[in-house]
């Protein structure tokens, strides 16, 4: 018996017979069913986008964004009908010491600014600091309170007229600093410096992607294709997350994230899948041959990767997190149906199209010739010829280099920023929160105390009310003023805390443990049927925090537990198995190694805008391993295909190496540099945590589709040779999901007329 029939035979099918796969017959059928397909297609984007209007996208609410204190105080506010006005706050101060607050000029200019806010007719409840008693310790400053009138989540729309009377009371008192913050007025600097910053990145993403597909094909056609079906599959995900939103509620975050992940894999699998098609046309097959070849092939691969992205995904259900949740679910939906597109309306596409997919021919953009006609990458065949020569070496020097770079990771420090590490001191109204903070600290961001009480007006509950006030600032958790507002018809007291420690989080935290742990159980906690759950920004930080170390643990053991079984079973290999969790575990290691290295110690960190950062946002590492190992495996179980297929042929395991690597390579290395232009946009945002998302996904991608796809795992393979494929008895009762294409007779030698160029 011959290796190929052996082979064919091991993969649970006769040799010739007719391919059994899901994408072998969803191709066959769209190629014979062209016109079919595309409107069955089009009528799916079309009615999910439909749908989707019509349903309306409900979004994640403030108080399902936690499950914590943070979230049980939002969620006792909700119930009650409460809703707490937009809060703003105007200091004046005397930078030089000079005047104090009892001094007639800084009167006037209190009163100026009181004057000036309520003639708005936008504010409500201003408060001056000679009643509040809001003056800082050493005299030199104080605040003037008020809210914006209306809908707290559209004052940001509203604030503007405020800002202006305030900037002109400035302008007559030059010599205080008179400056306004609060949610509103942030939201509305930041909305206006970052918000377009933002969507001018996700707007040039499909542009810079068409861009290097057309570099790539050097046709207009087939660089379309990518991008089309890529685009229609994120128009249609957005109509089924207005859908799924009434079950699993959405966020703006998760819609930007799909449309990153949709972009990259839509690509991705129409790239692989195209590339397949031309390559066997250029090799002498007819047009139907190819398409059924490319459709068994690199459609399989296109399924078997699509399903374990969509595990990847899926871990970020288990983060217990709104926010996480509502990406996870969004990016696992546009995968899904990138995937099922690229496998069923593309054949048809191709089928329509036939050689009018190199129509469009761009001038002076000359396709990277493939050496002899095999579609293999001459620069890729010389790099791995040294490899297979000294695999030991190849794989030593590549191990070394990957745990060097990931050394530096075991340091990594993450924290949620602050305003100045987010966006540094370009904002004047970042300037504004460190100098109220310096003066009132904690006074920026106070803790809430959310009182709930069976009859908050009882004596029992005003007293231990009352003792809290006092131990708060006896404890030396704040420094006081402890402000208290009563809603006696909703039986609820909200209780604001200054934190000592301010704008650094790790004091704030500290002052936040005191109050939790000592100051309530010794006051609110021995009233009965009171419930006091502490929120605010600095509480809201450190749950989420909590959360998200909570959430590493069985987030990473189900993506890598499933991702293995599925490999497992789609390859019949445990060896493969086991290297392909391995091989990606090393490619996140080395993206976690290089955000250390270069946000947290700032090696290089001027050449990306990140001097001073010094830390690592929070939510970043698991974000990173979720996204990052889903995309790893398109390339690994692209690449792994094309050599078991090639090995299901007869090759040698070295043999089938070398043909799979240097004939996959080109369009992995097209398919990884749009992604890497791509992430590499967010990199060159102002905002600390979008600026750290890019660097991280664009080097981690580039060295998986360098280092860890073209030195590491043909190393790796070729040292094990025939153990790749390697199942153990005990386990081959697994089913079998190869499902691979029969062999294919050797094509006719293409004549020098009908010779094809190839990308």
């Amino acid at each position: 018996m011959g290796k190929a029939e052996g082979a064919t035979k091991r993969a649970g099918r006769p040799p010739g017979g007719a391919p059994r796969g899901i994408a072998a017959r969803a191709g066959g059928w769209s190629a014979k069913h062209r016109w079919a397909a595309v409107g069955i297609w089009v009528l799916f984007v079309v009615l999910a986008t439909v749908l989707g209007s019509a349903a309306g996208r409900v979004d994640v609410k403030d108080s399902q964004q936690l499950s914590g204190e943070v979230g049980q105080a939002m969620r006792i506010v909700e119930d009650a009908g409460l809703e707490e006005p937009a809060g703003e706050t105007v200091l004046i101060q005397a930078e030089d010491g000079s005047v104090k607050a009892q001094s007639p000029e800084f009167r006037r200019a209190v009163d100026a600014v009181t004057s000036a806010v309520e003639a708005t007719g936008e504010v409500t409840a201003v408060t001056s600091p000679y009643d509040t008693g809001s003056i800082s310790k050493d005299g030199h400053s104080a605040l003037v309170q008020f809210n914006i009138r209306g809908d707290p989540e559209t004052a940001g729309e509203r604030v503007d007229t405020v800002l202006k009377a305030v900037e002109g009371v400035q302008k007559e008192h030059r010599g205080l600093v008179i400056e306004e913050i609060g949610g509103a007025s942030m939201n509305k600097t930041f909305d206006e410096a970052f918000g377009d910053d933002f969507k001018q990145a996700e707007l040039s993403a499909v542009p810079v992607a068409l861009g290097i597909l057309l570099i790539a094909f050097g046709a207009l056609v087939a660089a379309l294709l990518p991008v089309a079906l890529a685009i229609t599959a994120i128009v249609a995900t957005m109509g089924l997350m207005g859908v799924v939103s009434h079950v699993q509620p959405m966020t703006d975050t998760a819609n930007s994230v799909m449309l990153l992940v949709g972009l990259a894999v839509g690509v991705d699998y129409c790239l692989f899948y195209l590339r397949r098609e031309r390559e066997e046309r250029e090799a002498g097959h007819d047009a139907q041959t190819a398409l059924r070849i490319a459709a068994a092939t690199s459609g399989r691969a296109i399924i078997v990767s699509g399903v374990t992205v969509c595990v990847a995904m899926a871990g970020m259900l288990f983060t217990g997190l709104a926010e996480f949740q509502a990406m996870g679910l969004a990016s696992l939906m546009v995968v899904a149906v990138a995937m099922v597109g690229s496998v069923t309306v593309l054949p048809a596409l191709l089928s329509l199209l036939g050689g009018r997919v190199e129509k469009g021919r761009v001038p002076l953009i000359g396709r990277l010739k493939r050496g002899d006609g095999s579609g293999e990458s001459r620069f890729w065949r010389a790099v791995l010829r040294r490899v297979l020569r000294s695999p030991r070496a190849a794989l030593a020097l590549s191990v070394a280099a990957l745990a060097a770079i990931a050394l530096p990771a075991v340091g990594m420090h993450t924290q949620n920023f602050t305003l100045d590490q987010e966006f540094g001191d370009s904002l004047p109204i970042v300037r504004t929160y460190e100098r109220v903070n310096a003066a009132f600290p904690g006074g920026a961001d106070p803790a809430q105390v959310v009182v709930r009480a069976d009859d908050i007006g009882a004596e029992p509950v005003r007293r231990a009310i009352s003792d809290f006030r006092a131990q708060a600032v006896s404890s030396g958790a704040s420094q006081g003023p402890v402000e208290v507002v009563t809603h006696a018809k909703e039986n609820i007291a909200l209780i604001d805390v200054p934190l000592v420690g301010g704008s650094d989080q790790k004091k704030a935290e500290k002052s936040l443990d005191l109050l939790r742990d000592q100051v309530r159980p010794d006051t609110l906690g021995r009233a009965d049927g009171v419930d006091a759950p502490i929120s605010g920004q600095v509480a809201g930080s450190k749950d989420f925090n909590d959360q998200i170390v909570g959430a590493v643990v069985p987030v990473f053991a189900f993506v890598v537990v499933f991702a293995f079984l599925l490999m497992l079973l789609c390859f019949r290999s445990l060896t493969i198995a086991i290297t392909s969790i391995v091989l990606n575990l090393l490619s996140v290691g080395a993206a976690y190694g290089i955000l250390t290295i270069v946000f947290q110690h700032g090696w290089g960190a001027s050449l990306v805008g990140a001097e001073g950062v010094g830390a690592i946002i929070s939510w970043l590492p698991l974000f990173l391993f979720v996204i990052l190992f889903g995309l790893s495996m398109d390339y690994h179980v692209f690449v792994v295909s094309r050599i078991r297929e090639a090995r299901l042929q007869g090759r040698t395991t070295r043999d089938a190496i070398s043909h799979g690597v240097v004939t996959t390579a080109g369009v992995v290395t097209s398919a990884a540099i749009i992604m890497v232009a791509v992430f590499a946009i967010f990199g060159t945002l102002s905002m600390q945590s979008m600026k750290q998302m890019g660097v991280g996904l664009a080097t981690a991608v580039l060295i998986d589709a360098t280092i860890i796809r073209g030195v590491l795992l043909p190393a790796v393979m070729a040292l094990l040779d025939d153990r790749n494929w390697y199942l153990p008895k005990w386990l081959r009762w697994l089913p079998d999901l190869t499902h691979d294409e029969s062999v294919v007779a050797p094509p006719p030698a293409p004549s020098v007329e009908s010779e094809r160029v190839r990308i």
